[in-house]
């Protein structure tokens, strides 16, 4: 018997908005990367995201070991995009006071 040997792709892809997600699911690439930068196994990864599977697991960190460079360049501009997203929604709705507010407005309604 011939082993038959393919090349499986990583199955990654990035959405409209540039997110690199696993498998066609809502899991992104950094979720991934972060649980096993923390120490998880990919049996782990895969218990805490169902709809992972597990061959799937393996290849995206097989694809991060083999492109760490991008990929944490990648993972920092996405850190910057939050930071900047957060900075941008503490301006417009600042968040001292705010359950102050909301307990006044609660009880204001009662």
């Amino acid at each position: 018997m011939t082993l038959a040997i393919a090349l499986e792709p990583a199955p990654i892809e990035a959405d409209p908005q540039g997110v690199v997600r696993v498998a066609k699911t809502r899991v992104t690439l950094d979720t991934v990367v972060t649980a096993f930068l923390e120490g998880c196994t990919p049996e782990e990864i895969g218990e805490q995201y169902p709809s992972l599977q597990l061959p799937d697991i393996y290849l995206v960190i097989g694809y991060y070991l083999r492109h760490r460079d991008e990929v944490h360049t990648y993972l920092e501009e996405r850190q910057q995009q939050a930071d900047l997203i957060r900075r941008e929604a503490e301006q417009r709705f600042n968040p001292v006071g705010i359950r102050d507010r909301l307990l006044a407005r609660q009880n204001q309604s009662r």
